[in-house]
């Protein structure tokens, strides 16, 4: 239980420090801040949940870590439903201080930093190239996850690797979807804004996935063999 609980406090912490970063305070912070403040939030809850749950967060890390038989398929399932559970949280509570601004706050008119394309796309990326985004970049974080968190992989760096892959993923795919790389976080605004954004929600649920698979297939071809131990 506490590791389906470390999972729906991280991806929480995870959504509020980048969704809440691009709500509140993107006209501040820029794009460079969002993708900052979603490599950091990332890298701080590897070191704070990680050793409870592996840090996941993520659906599509979950799929990638139980293809290569690193978590099995019930807490595969429970870490999905925890996760999608923190975003849907986070986005709630982000609302809420959204709220605040003179004038409120309209989700379904400023979008809460959910995900989208085309007419939703913040540089009006179309659908198939928001779908070749999310894929690539989404393999690109998921391999990260598995080959650092590898027992051959330097031990206590791999917080460092994820966040700083992540933060990149956004510097790259802001402008192009927002930015999902992980369902859950595209899930929770999605839930609040209603309309274009659940409809254009599969693309950040399927995208991810594909992305997570291929990132697994791909660790588990490199994926160094164990060294014989060696004589003392």
């Amino acid at each position: 239980m506490k590791k389906y609980l470390a999972e729906l406090i991280g991806t929480f912490v995870l959504v509020f420090g980048g969704v809440g970063s691009a709500v509140l305070a993107g006209k501040h912070i820029g794009f460079v801040g969002i993708a900052l403040a979603f490599g950091l939030s990332l890298l701080a809850m590897v070191y704070t949940v990680g050793p409870v749950s592996g840090c996941h967060l993520n659906p599509a890390v979950t799929l990638g870590a139980f293809i290569a038989k690193r978590v099995g398929l019930q807490d595969a399932v429970f870490y999905a439903v925890a996760q999608i559970a923190g975003a849907i949280v986070a986005s709630a509570v982000i609302l809420t201080i959204a709220h605040g601004l003179p004038g409120g706050y309209d989700a379904s008119v400023s979008g809460l930093g959910a995900d989208g394309y085309g007419m939703h796309s913040p540089d009006h990326f179309s659908m198939a190239a928001g779908f070749t985004a999310e894929v690539v970049l989404t393999a690109f974080l998921v391999i990260t996850v598995l080959a650092s968190t590898d027992a051959s992989a330097p031990a206590g760096f791999a917080g460092l690797a994820i966040g700083l892959v992540l933060t990149v993923c956004h510097l790259v795919c802001i402008p192009i979807t927002n930015t999902s790389v992980n369902p859950a976080r595209s899930i929770g605004p999605a839930i609040f804004v209603g309309g274009w954004a659940l409809q254009q929600l599969w693309l950040f649920l399927v995208a991810p996935l594909i992305g997570g698979v291929i990132a697994a297939v791909a660790y588990l071809a490199i994926r160094p063999v164990a060294a014989p131990a060696m004589d003392r």
